[in-house]
């Protein structure tokens, strides 16, 4: 009698396959009720089968959205292992449900293994609802450096500095040191609340500490300083970066450039834009751009026509901004054919002017007390612009009939 029920569990088994071809054929299963079923009829004629397989059932239906029975297969395990539950977690952080993340908490039985700690630590942080339970679990958890920089990250990008800077102090009264990405993520929250002095300090501690920052660091400082209107800090901060182990890029350069056209210095962003070759860094169509808007806000139109005439000879297509900038500065001071002569460029190299630009050298030509400039003009208008392709660039019709109507 024994013989013959050994004989069809025997039977049975050969049937269906051996464990490891059941797992196999679970998580080939793209519907996870299907799956369960395959591992309900496999665990009711394996018995070794059971709990092997659960795992991976747990997290497809996690990943499939059916909560209730995943949780359901998770309490029968009699001890989860630390890669499922941090499994769970990521599924859970990139479904948005941090009450799910909650949910596993309990289920842990600390120290968890580092790696796992770290990927549920990062899973929590991700939703600012969960931030009190990745702190709690931090705090029991054994001291570790990355566990801090990823909270110090998560509460910075919340903007709750005090939070992050508590952490970070925390980091070196456990005998450690804070790593890179602590510092950057510290850096860069003071900088979004305008605590420039405190991140320059920071920076320096950094260094100190043997740290090099990185361009994404920089920029932020950098950024924080001219819109302070500390550009002497900046501008000497840019200086040190390549003694410090990184090279100023485009952005750190344009960032300057800005900073003193901002402040109606022009022409220390004209020194800025002119070091850049020598370190290293050419100029781009936002470096010129930035720097010939500042100088016709400035009225110095004649220099930036000149900032114009490179950008051409480099093949650079300036933006109709540039152009509206140079017409407009041009006419301010009564040199209306200059600002035809940028008019007729413009065309030229195929930017189409707005409305507002025609306008503004037409109101001059026509408001002139003798009507000379609108003789020499009114030729100029019909000779570079027919009237097809006046009506195509500019949707202002008939500029012919217009302009004698005006004399």
């Amino acid at each position: 009698m024994a013989s013959s029920s050994s004989s069809s569990s025997s039977s049975s088994s050969s049937s269906i396959g051996s464990p490891t071809r059941i797992r196999k054929l679970i998580a080939a299963q793209r519907d996870p009720l299907l799956a369960m079923e395959i591992h309900s009829v496999a665990s009711s004629l394996l018995s070794d089968h059971h709990l092997a397989a659960l795992p991976s059932l747990i997290l497809k239906l996690a990943r499939h959205r059916r909560f209730s029975l995943s949780f359901s297969l998770l309490r029968r395990l009699p001890s989860p292992s630390p890669s499922l539950l941090s499994s769970l977690s990521s599924v859970f952080s990139s479904l948005a449900r941090p009450d799910l993340l909650l949910l596993l908490l309990p289920i842990l039985r600390p120290p968890l293994p580092p790696k796992h700690l770290h990927r549920l630590l990062r899973s929590l942080s991700s939703h600012p609802s969960s931030l009190p339970a990745a702190l709690s679990l931090l705090r029991s958890s054994p001291p570790d450096s990355h566990s801090h920089s990823i909270l110090i990250h998560a509460f910075s990008r919340c903007g709750r500095i005090s939070l992050a800077y508590s952490l970070f102090n925390r980091v070196f009264t456990l005998g450690l040191t804070p790593d890179l990405q602590a510092y950057r993520s510290l850096m860069q929250a003071l900088c979004r609340k305008s605590q420039v002095s405190t991140a320059s300090d920071l920076l320096e501690d950094m260094l100190n500490k043997g740290f090099v920052p990185d361009a994404l660091t920089y920029s932020s400082l950098l950024n924080s300083l001219c819109r302070k209107k500390r550009l002497r800090e900046a501008y000497k901060l840019l200086c040190r970066m390549k003694v410090r182990g990184c090279n100023p890029d485009i952005v750190h350069y344009n960032t300057i450039i800005l900073g003193f056209c901002r402040e109606g210095r022009p022409f220390d962003a004209c020194k800025v834009l002119d070091d850049m070759p020598e370190n290293g860094c050419l100029p781009n169509l936002v470096s010129y751009t930035t720097l010939v808007n500042g100088l016709c806000a400035g009225g110095f139109v004649e220099r930036a026509m000149e900032f114009l005439e490179v950008m051409v000879g480099k093949g650079l297509v300036p933006h109709f901004s540039v152009f509206h900038g140079l017409v407009k500065g041009f006419c301010n001071v009564g040199k209306v054919e200059e600002a035809c002569r940028v008019l007729e460029e413009m065309l030229k190299l195929g930017v189409v002017p707005h409305v507002d630009t025609w306008v503004m050298v037409l109101v001059r030509v026509c408001c002139d007390d003798d009507g000379e400039m609108l003789k020499q003009t009114s030729s100029w208008f019909l000779k570079i612009v027919d009237e097809e392709e006046w009506r195509r660039r500019t949707k202002l019709v008939h500029l012919g009939t217009g302009l004698v109507h005006f004399n």
